[in-house]
């Protein structure tokens, strides 16, 4: 049992603490309520993989264990995830919030929201279009370009001589 609180106690400082250490997240109050909210269906649906999940989605894998294990070992802890995916109308094969209409609010309106990860990943987007910017095919591909000349250079001195 102090191994199961002990784990429990590093998550819980995982998730509260803005300290970066290594395999820790950069995220805002929103994004680790969302993370956390996100973690209860996916142990009592074993991410989406559970008995009621019917049809393959775009989200839930194909080989996990319905969350059978996580509601072996913790009952009242599943069963309320459950009542809380219900109440909170979450979709239980994609873990996303349904809308009124019933269709599931996409990972793009949840990353659409300006927190720290699409920050991030707008940066990179930007510094890698302008590492890309003005080059043409030859400078990205130099390396054979150089060894397409040298194996023609010795393919044509064979063919015209004794060989190098």
């Amino acid at each position: 049992m102090s191994l199961v609180s002990t784990i429990l106690n590093g998550l819980l400082s995982f998730m509260t603490s803005n300290e970066i250490t290594t395999g820790s997240i950069t995220a805002s109050t929103e994004e680790r309520k969302l993370l956390a909210a996100r973690s209860r269906w996916w142990n009592s649906t074993g991410n989406g993989s559970h008995d009621s999940a019917k049809v393959a989605q775009k989200g839930n894998i194909k080989a996990g264990d319905g969350g059978k294990k996580f509601r072996a070992e913790w009952p009242d802890e599943d069963a309320e995830n459950w009542k809380w995916m219900k109440e909170n109308n979450i979709d239980t094969a994609t873990g996303q919030r349904l809308n009124a209409a019933g269709a599931p609010c996409g990972p793009q309106i949840v990353g659409a929201m300006g927190g720290s990860g699409s920050q991030v990943q707008g940066v990179v987007d930007a510094v890698v279009q302008q590492r890309e910017a003005g080059r043409g095919w030859m400078s990205r591909h130099k390396l054979l370009v150089a060894g397409g000349v040298i194996f023609v250079y010795v393919l044509i001195a064979r063919l015209l001589g004794d060989g190098i």
